[in-house]
């Protein structure tokens, strides 16, 4: 298992042009790690960070997004993986942290924390579907999942918590949503 924000730390330092999508705890831990106009915030809108980003990857074919989600979230939005399959945007890599727990909303337990979230997203028609239980194994993927076609999805085994103080007045600021939209032009 692996901290969640050493985890960012280590992306963080391959990542440039690629929009970052991200959701409750990772993107309180995400914007603390790196704070960069090509990031997307989907806070208070629990299941949805995978479906703003397969928007994104289709809008902008051109540029890489990299979804960072987590169990509780994707759970709350699985049909989101059946056209993550059917489309295949080669430029979507979904990164979910899996500790099973609704983390952001308390804590709760997940109701099935052994759910095999691999095995949906293969059966849902991802064909490269990955899982890394240490910071060691999810740096040396890092390189690959920046340059390979996707879509990619990658299970993180992450430790629960602590919690991030995160302001959704900033990540909502008009001046971020401009930044945002500027990058994606330049």
């Amino acid at each position: 298992m692996m901290d969640r924000k050493k985890a960012w730390e280590a992306l963080a330092r391959h990542v440039t042009q690629e929009i970052v999508v991200s959701t409750y705890s990772s993107a309180s831990d995400w914007i603390a790690t790196v704070d960069r106009p090509l990031n997307y915030f989907a806070v208070g809108a629990m299941g949805l960070a995978s479906s703003h980003g397969l928007g994104l990857a289709l809008a902008r074919p051109e540029r890489r997004v990299l979804v960072l989600d987590g169990d509780g979230s994707l759970l709350m939005n699985l049909g989101t993986l059946v056209t993550i399959g059917a489309v295949s945007p080669k430029n979507f890599v979904h990164i979910v942290g899996h500790n099973g727990s609704y983390e952001a909303n308390g804590g709760h337990p997940i109701p099935n924390t052994a759910v095999d979230l691999q095995g949906i997203a293969r059966a849902a028609g991802i064909g490269d579907v990955r899982r890394a239980e240490t910071l060691e194994k999810f740096e040396a993927m890092i390189p690959d999942l920046l340059t390979r076609d996707g879509p990619i999805f990658v299970e993180l085994m992450i430790q629960q918590g602590p919690l991030t103080p995160r302001s959704y007045k900033d990540m909502y600021r008009a001046a971020r949503r401009q930044a945002f939209r500027e990058a994606l032009d330049a």
